[in-house]
This record gives structure tokens, sequence and C-alpha cells, in this order.
């Protein structure tokens, strides 16, 4: 649209099917930049990412042309296509059902990125479940145990 001008920071997460840690380590980075074709074909900006063994974070400039259900819908199930196509799992990988969204200022997106790139020692301290939880406090996102992500402990 003409004239349509928007600047809107995106922080993505979501979690692998039972919160089990099967994401491929050593195809990380692979996993990586087809993600990013993904959210760049979408016309949104790719300015982090990081797969952890059960969840991911992403950091995108959001375009508001896409409803973000969609966006996530693209992503979840051309990246699960992806690692089954691949074949790095023995069985069907497939992402929980479910995201969280976070949105941010233009003077805080150095400091995500930087979160999102330790997110390696930021979980020797703190577990996803941990982490995730402050995020639906910190920004006062009304919630029911019951429809979180499945947690095992």
């Amino acid at each position: 649209m003409a004239n349509t001008y928007t600047q809107i920071y995106l922080q993505l997460v979501f979690s692998t099917l039972g919160r089990e840690n099967i994401i491929p380590q050593k195809h990380k980075e692979e996993l990586h930049k087809y993600a990013s074709g993904i959210i760049e074909n979408r016309n949104h900006k790719l300015l982090a990412i990081n797969c952890m063994p059960d969840h991911v974070h992403i950091l995108i400039g959001y375009k508001p042309a896409q409803p973000l259900p969609d966006l996530m819908r693209d992503i979840k199930a051309v990246t699960s296509g992806f690692i089954n196509d691949k074949k790095w799992l023995p069985g069907k990988f497939r992402w929980q059902e479910g995201y969280g969204a976070f949105s941010y200022s233009h003077s805080q997106i150095g400091d995500v990125i930087k979160y999102i790139n330790n997110q390696e020692s930021h979980h020797k301290k703190i577990s996803f479940k941990e982490e995730y939880l402050v995020f639906l406090n910190k920004y006062q996102v009304e919630y029911s145990e019951q429809f979180l992500f499945e947690f095992y402990e």
C-alpha cells in the first residue's frame, strides 16, 4: 500500500513437539539459513535467529501485510518439511502448536539480538519453561497453564 510505513519488531518463540531436544545442532546453521529464506521471501526482515535443541527464538522486522498467524504457520510448516525431507531425525519432526510473539522498540533491538545470540549460555542458568514464563509475566500476557506448551520436568 502506498504511503504506508511501519516499524514493528517482534521476537517469535516456539518449541518442538513435546519439547523434545531433537533439533540437530550440527545442522543448526543450515536450518537458520532456510528459515531466513522463508521470512525474507514473505518480505519480513530477519534480525536474529537461534535454534536450541527444543525451541527457537527469531527476531524480525515485521511487515503487517501478512498476518502473524499466517507467517508462523508458514515458518513452522516449511521448516518441519525441510527437516523431514533432510531425514535429520529417525521419526517425523513436528513443532508444538502455538507460539509466543513479543514486541520491542527500536532502542531495544541490540539487546534482544544479543539475548537471542547468547541462548546457549542463557539456558545453562534458566530452563526454557522458566524463560517463557518470564516473558509472559514481563509483558503481562494473560495465560492459562493448561494452554502453555507441553513442559516436561
